[in-house]
């Protein structure tokens, strides 16, 4: 085999596509990544890496494109790393999630012998986004505001994202034309000094509802009245305009303080028919329709007649625990993080949910406890982040032997691992749902239902 070298260039096939969505070319069997080539095609690269067991190339022209290839709808497309996919048609993307889910539980977890049914997309794939965290800085003494660049700190400039709310474009231009008017400094990762970090919006989809968070590394703010003022001004639905104060040389975003500017301290939103106040620190999930979708899913697959318990892992602020005490008897929900469980009381209360329970602590110690006090579920539902479930909680949950277990998963990798453990302690997965939560991204949620072998 001839070495490969850095620099070189080269014609080769597209024969597969990587978890994101790039495509691999195989010269000689030598895997080369190639991002914003297509499956099928026929590309002139030009190789920018090389390891020992692979290289990456740069795209450099395409000779024989794919027939799911498409115009990137954003101008920004190449430069920004928000999205992976805008070059895939949306109905590729979605075959693409399906075959990622596929391939992982085959791989991963050896196991073949189930159906994985085609992804649920978006009819409008476009402009889903509730929520968006924006960087602020400084280019050539002008304030930008944008997304970073993959792999760094360099903000690319934005005039408006495809998958955000159309608000958000709002908000950004008239931030940038009050920072610019009265002179107020962007922070300096470098010096930490300067005054605006972030600019966050939030919008409530179903109410119209607006949130708009101005994240400063000071709690002096010069010409805030002027900036409340342009925001009603300008932008329809306004209903909460916040001062966030974060300090700290961090990369989170959100500081622990907040101070209304105007307008009340949260605004609210739905999701089915459940009603969720939300703050700037609150977690809502960001595509609320297609939320709607995967909970829908997850309570058919619990399949409740109304008489079971079920336990929630990994509960975040209730979400999920609510849809599902629709149906039960009871549920009780545990989530490690405090706030979470604090706004998953409010929600219950908020929806009129009497018969969900909520706990704070590590899902993997707390369902044990509960077992232990005597209360056993028929069905339990896990949605674990992207690392998945720990081992020993898989296995206190299959020692009860629930009749049922459903798992919402972010990652098909980790998935297939647990689904692999579930399996070799007596669960068979039955079915196999990707959902579509993230257009023209990589990445996948899914839904499995596993019932007691």
């Amino acid at each position: 085999m001839e070495e490969f070298k850095k620099n070189q260039e080269l014609l080769v096939d597209i024969v597969a596509e990587g978890y994101q969505g790039e495509g691999i070319a195989k010269p000689q069997g030598f895997p080369i990544f190639i991002p914003g080539a297509l499956k099928g095609e026929k590309v002139k690269i030009k190789i920018v890496k090389l390891t020992k067991n692979h290289g990456f190339g740069k795209l450099l022209d395409i000779v024989e494109p794919s027939e799911n290839r498409v115009e990137p709808i954003c101008p920004l497309y190449k430069r920004c790393g928000g999205c992976q996919l805008q070059h895939m048609s949306y109905q590729e993307q979605l075959v693409f999630k399906k075959n990622r889910v596929k391939d992982c539980l085959e791989r991963i977890g050896k196991i073949t012998d189930v159906k994985i049914n085609d992804t649920l997309g978006m009819e409008e794939p476009l402009r889903y986004r509730n929520k968006v965290q924006l960087p602020v800085g400084v280019e050539k003494g002008e304030p930008i505001i944008g997304f970073y660049a993959p792999r760094s700190h360099d903000i690319i400039n934005l005039q408006q994202c495809f998958i955000q709310d159309e608000t958000g474009d709002e908000v950004v231009q008239l931030t940038r034309d009050w920072m610019k008017k009265f002179g107020i400094s962007a922070y300096d990762e470098n010096t930490k000094t300067g005054v605006v970090r972030h600019v966050m919006i939030r919008k409530g989809f179903k109410t119209g509802e607006v949130m708009v968070v101005l994240v400063t590394n000071t709690e002096k703010l010069p010409h805030k009245d002027e900036f409340v003022k342009l925001v009603i001004e300008k932008i329809p639905g306004v209903k909460s305009i916040i001062q966030n104060i974060n300090n700290k040389p961090t990369n989170v975003v959100l500081g622990q303080q907040n101070i209304t500017l105007w307008g009340s301290n949260t605004i609210t939103d739905y999701i089915g028919q459940f009603k969720f106040e939300i703050s700037p620190l609150s977690f809502f999930q960001v595509n609320p329709f297609q939320t709607e979708v995967l909970y829908n899913k997850a309570l058919e697959y619990a399949n409740l007649s109304g008489e079971e318990t079920v336990f929630d892992a990994y509960c975040g602020t209730g979400t999920i625990s609510l849809f599902l005490a629709q149906k039960a008897k009871k549920v009780y929900g545990v989530e490690i993080i405090p706030e979470a469980i604090e706004n998953a009381k409010k929600n219950a209360k908020l929806n009129n949910i009497h018969n969900a329970e909520f706990f704070v602590g590590e899902a993997e110690v707390i369902i044990p406890k509960l077992i232990e006090d005597g209360k056993k579920a028929e069905v339990v539902v896990v949605d674990p982040p992207r690392k998945g479930c720990e081992k020993s909680l898989i296995e206190a949950i299959a020692e009860m032997r629930p009749n049922r277990v459903v798992y919402v998963s972010c990652d098909p990798a980790t998935l297939a691992r647990d689904l692999r453990i579930f399996e070799d302690l007596g669960y068979k997965t039955e079915a196999v749902q990707p959902v579509d939560m993230f257009p023209h991204t990589a990445h996948v949620e899914t839904i499995c239902l596993m019932s007691k072998k």
